[in-house]
């Protein structure tokens, strides 16, 4: 009772944005259409389900589990399977929201920091995107937070509790995506907050690199798990399609790194607004904590630097969770802008008016995405062009309500990876009214199968990437759907039988 009485207002706050955030992140939460990689991930996650011999069917594609494997427990819950995958990017995110208390709180020693950096994950136009999407990259961001997290706790408190915490955290985030092996790369860098002045310098610092082996050895125990799969290295041949391995890339060291830096430099801007990104430089500006101020901008800077150099496939969700360490920063800006301001209303105006672009951006993420303020290359992808599953909804509605009287063949451009093709696997496979096919390339000519099955049983054709129909094929147009704003639709046709 005592503790609430003296956190009674901290609490009331933290609970109020807690509420908040999923109020924010569950708000018209289906209205995107689902893009391509949510199909592939909630198709894995339904064979997983129902297949424990397929638990690491991820890997097939050099994706490690993870992600998948909290899909396949929320799956038990909920109807809608992409449902399903978004909530689990929510509760990922609501998981980085509570980290960024918890590090802003650590590193500064300050508690409205760490409020403020809770806050500021609330309205992050990034954060609100991905959040909301059945994507690796939030659970990524929760992970990367929670990794630095522990890790300052390690180095500030020399405990083996701690160790083995962070041996679990940085073994999840292994576990998720390779990108996180920064938590490994960048655990040195925390001796920044190590303390060099106190007694028995060698015998704590002694203490700490054991407890890090410790921490490390842990997380690649778990990483090891991956090798019970017979698609372990496959993940490596996946990995060389996004960044260029050494060997490649001494070939050409800096060919693409400016190039590179301008495209994420870019993303940075559109994602991060360039109000907060001035609260940040402005915090380099202020006198005290400048080892923690410098902890953070290494924890954001060496793997964005990192990506510029060694990107070969670069996607704006890429630097998500490099640019959590940054939000930090902005509170502590934002906390002495409060201070020396004359009243709260003139402090809060001040944090509003920082804000402004960044709640712009959040009106159009949940009510209107095909013009959001964001990164362009993700309006394209889960929108206004052809990745986008624009018109799947009300496809797989029609398909469900012929199904219910008689049987129905559905085919769909593409095969592994094909957006069609895979929502109908998900949302009709287990309707015994309906058999289905991939089909890839589309031939000029229909396959017989098509016009033999369209003499019983009505036949239908998706087609997401192919704009005009192929000239041989004796279809109907159903229905075709615009994808967002852009110039791509998705044609749905029926096969007319001869």
């Amino acid at each position: 009772m005592v503790f609430l009485k003296k956190y009674r207002l901290e609490l009331f706050i933290f609970l109020s944005l807690s509420l908040s955030y999923f109020l924010l992140r569950l708000y018209n939460i289906m209205s995107l259409p689902i893009f391509t990689d949510e199909a592939i991930y909630t198709r894995w996650s339904q064979i997983a389900r129902y297949d424990s011999a397929w638990r690491f069917i991820s890997l097939t594609d050099g994706k490690q589990p993870l992600f998948v494997w909290l899909d396949v427990v929320v799956m038990h819950f909920f109807k809608d399977p992409l449902f399903s995958g978004r909530l689990v990017s929510v509760l990922a995110g609501f998981g980085t929201m509570v980290g960024l208390f918890f590090l802003g709180k650590e590193i500064f020693k300050n508690i409205w920091v760490g409020i403020l950096s809770s806050f500021l994950y609330l309205v992050y136009p990034f954060g609100l995107v991905y959040d909301r999407m059945a994507l690796y990259d939030s659970l990524v961001g929760a992970l990367g937070v929670w990794g630095l997290y522990v890790e300052i706790l390690l180095v500030r408190k020399n405990r083996l509790d701690i160790a083995l915490i962070l041996g679990m955290v940085m073994g999840g985030g292994l576990l998720t995506k390779t990108s996180l092996f920064f938590n490994i790369y960048l655990l040195p860098f925390t001796l920044l907050l190590f303390d060099w002045k106190g007694k028995e310098v060698k015998k704590r610092l002694f203490k700490w690199i054991s407890l890090a082996v410790i921490a490390i050895f842990l997380s690649y125990g778990y990483y090891s798990v991956l090798r019970l799969s017979p698609f372990f290295n496959i993940i490596g041949e996946k990995n060389s399609i996004f960044v260029y391995p050494l060997r490649d890339w001494i070939s050409h060291p800096f060919n693409f790194l400016f190039g590179n830096l301008h495209g994420l430099l870019d993303w940075l801007i559109s994602y991060f607004k360039l109000p907060l990104l001035s609260l940040v430089a402005l915090s380099l500006f202020l006198k005290k904590n400048m080892r923690e101020k410098f902890l953070l901008l290494l924890w954001f800077a060496i793997p964005f630097i990192a990506l510029a150099l060694f990107g070969r496939t670069l996607y704006p969700r890429f630097i998500l969770f490099m640019t959590l360490p940054l939000l930090p920063l902005v509170a502590l800006s934002l906390q002495k802008l409060f201070l020396l301001s004359k009243n709260k209303f003139a402090g809060s105006l001040i944090i509003f008016l920082f804000l402004l672009l960044s709640l712009r951006a959040d009106y159009y993420i949940v009510s209107d995405f095909a013009r959001a303020p964001i990164a362009s290359p993700d309006l394209e992808q889960y929108i206004n062009n052809w990745p986008s599953g624009g018109g799947v909804t009300e496809i797989i509605n029609y398909l469900n309500k012929e199904s219910k009287s008689h049987k129905i063949y559905v085919a769909s451009e593409g095969t592994f990876g094909s957006l069609p093709t895979y929502a109908v696997e998900i949302y009709l496979g287990d309707n015994k009214n309906v058999d289905k096919k991939g089909i890839w390339p589309v031939p000029s000519i229909i396959p017989q199968d098509l016009l033999d099955k369209a003499k019983l049983m009505p036949v239908y054709f998706i087609s997401d990437q192919t704009q005009i129909p192929p000239p041989g094929w004796p279809l109907e147009l159903v229905a075709k759907y615009q994808k967002g704003i852009g110039n791509s639709y998705m044609f749905f046709y029926r096969v007319v039988s001869k």
